[in-house]
């Protein structure tokens, strides 16, 4: 069994470890958790869940970056 892992991030393949938590994915993507928006598998994730989310092979994350502005 391999320790790493694809999946689909913004529609683009990504590759990690296995058993690795959405926030350090989104670290390691180099996003700013308090700005991004997360749809996990075609469901809208609620942060309150990104702590026990395992990221798994063949997962698909949308990420949306949310802009302000006046």
């Amino acid at each position: 069994m391999s320790d790493r892992i694809t999946l689909q991030v913004n529609g683009e393949p990504h590759t990690c470890d296995s058993k690795m938590l959405l926030p350090k994915l989104l670290e390691q993507l180099g996003l700013n958790p308090r700005l991004i928006a997360v749809e996990y598998n075609g469901e809208i994730l609620h942060r309150q869940f990104w702590t026990e989310t395992e990221i798994k092979n063949d997962d698909r994350l949308e990420i949306v970056t949310i802009v302000g502005g006046g």
